[in-house]
């Protein structure tokens, strides 16, 4: 079970926190809403969500896969529009280390993919219409 408290300080243009088991957020209401944008927004929330919930997946995928993996980023983005409602697009991008095989690559495409459909965040926000696009690239590092 996951717990958070929230606490809110004045009006629109106040200030706030979330406050969860090891972390703690400050939010703000975003400025075309009226408030002064300084802080964490909802939908910034709702990406990091989903963002964290696709890589912690990916990893234990990457794991349970042995992929000899050097570094692992990724960039993530949401959107909204009145005809396609919201839209995620995570661009992870792994390196393998040198001497990794063709096959070591396929697999992490591959995992790209599954940890998409595996991800309980991704899977609810799907449930709710948010489509979700996963844009990954995998290279081998140098030698």
């Amino acid at each position: 079970m996951a717990n958070i408290k929230t606490v809110w300080n004045g009006d629109v243009k106040g200030n706030g926190t979330i406050q969860g088991s090891g972390f703690e957020t400050k939010i703000e209401i975003p400025v075309e809403f009226g408030g002064n944008g300084e802080g964490a927004e909802p939908k910034g929330l709702l990406l990091t969500s989903a963002a964290s919930c696709y890589t912690m997946t990916l990893v234990a995928m990457i794991e349970a896969r042995k992929l000899p993996v050097d570094q692992y980023t990724m960039d993530s983005e949401i959107s909204y529009s009145k005809e396609e409602g919201f839209k995620i697009v995570h661009h992870p991008q792994m390196v393998l280390a040198a001497g990794a095989t063709e096959e070591q690559v396929q697999l992490a495409n591959r995992a790209f993919l599954a940890a998409d459909k595996a991800c309980a965040i991704g899977n609810l926000l799907k449930k709710a219409d948010v489509g979700i696009d996963i844009e990954g690239k995998v290279s081998i590092a140098s030698a």
